[in-house]
């Protein structure tokens, strides 16, 4: 039996793309998936809703709840966590995957959008950890991944998108710090990033079909994460990894041309990640 059969896991950002995936390769085991994210109604130019990746989840072997969340509104995120653990008797992850991208410079970067992508990227997973965390101290399979980046201070990766950046660092130095801080619980905290472009609906929007060619499918980010989730708590925590690290250290594997879109089309780099041994 998987470790994680009968564990519940609240997805943020579920309906589509990367928490899709995580959803459904964690049902594949008989887990308990939340399905949070905002798209109750379908979207008129993406793919996906909550309900309709419920379905997908009970098809795949899990149990579903399907709850649209508003991931920078604390009572509706203290909300999805009682629901959670009222249906399914507990919390034993939780996975920050909800978030909101602007590639933009200081000057045209607007404090509304600045905004968003503080509240909806460092915030919010920070608001969704303190929320589950009473539910969590009680699981004895306790982990938070947040899905951010690496962190480097060369100037290239802090230029031309400070906003996102400050962003995205503020989940990854939060994984940190709630690492240490919960380590004697145990309650496994990391930061996972995808070591090359996925195609997602925000590669397709920033780089266009070419892009989603030079891309890894969103399969190779969910198999991290199952990897890492089936870890005992503290075994591994308080780490900054990209998802070959996770899948060479835990599952030994060292090819990842089957994950390619193309497979004849070496994948680009994602942000804040070296160009090396793709």
């Amino acid at each position: 039996m998987s470790q994680l059969a009968g564990k519940t896991i609240i997805v943020t950002g579920a309906s589509r793309g990367i928490g899709r995936e995580i959803a459904l390769k964690c049902a594949a085991d008989g887990a308990n998936i939340v399905i949070a994210a905002k798209s109750a109604e379908p979207h008129p130019k993406l793919p996906g809703t909550i309900f309709t990746v419920a379905e997908e989840v009970e098809q795949a072997g899990g149990k579903a709840l399907a709850f649209q969340v508003d991931v920078r509104e604390e009572s509706i995120v203290e909300s999805m966590c009682a629901k959670a653990a009222e249906t399914f008797g507990g919390i034993d992850a939780l996975i920050n995957n909800a978030g909101a991208i602007a590639l933009t410079d200081v000057e045209s970067t607007t404090m509304k959008r600045a905004d968003l992508m503080h509240q909806v990227n460092a915030r919010a997973a920070y608001l969704c950890a303190k929320a589950a965390l009473p539910y969590l101290k009680k699981s004895s399979h306790a982990h938070i991944i947040n899905m951010s980046p690496p962190i480097t201070l060369e100037p290239h990766w802090l230029a031309n998108h400070v906003a996102y950046t400050i962003s995205k660092y503020g989940m990854s130095l939060a994984a940190i710090g709630m690492a240490e801080e919960f380590k004697n619980i145990p309650i496994s905290v990391n930061a996972l990033w995808p070591k090359t472009a996925i195609a997602t609906a925000a590669i397709n929007m920033l780089l266009g079909e070419t892009g989603m060619k030079q891309s890894r499918t969103p399969a190779i980010v969910a198999d991290a994460a199952h990897a890492l989730l089936c870890t005992p708590p503290g075994k591994v925590t308080g780490q900054l990894l990209l998802d070959e690290d996770i899948l060479r250290d835990e599952c030994g594997i060292t090819d990842f041309k089957h994950y390619r879109v193309d497979p004849d089309v070496e994948p680009l780099p994602d942000l804040y990640v070296k160009p090396w041994n793709i």
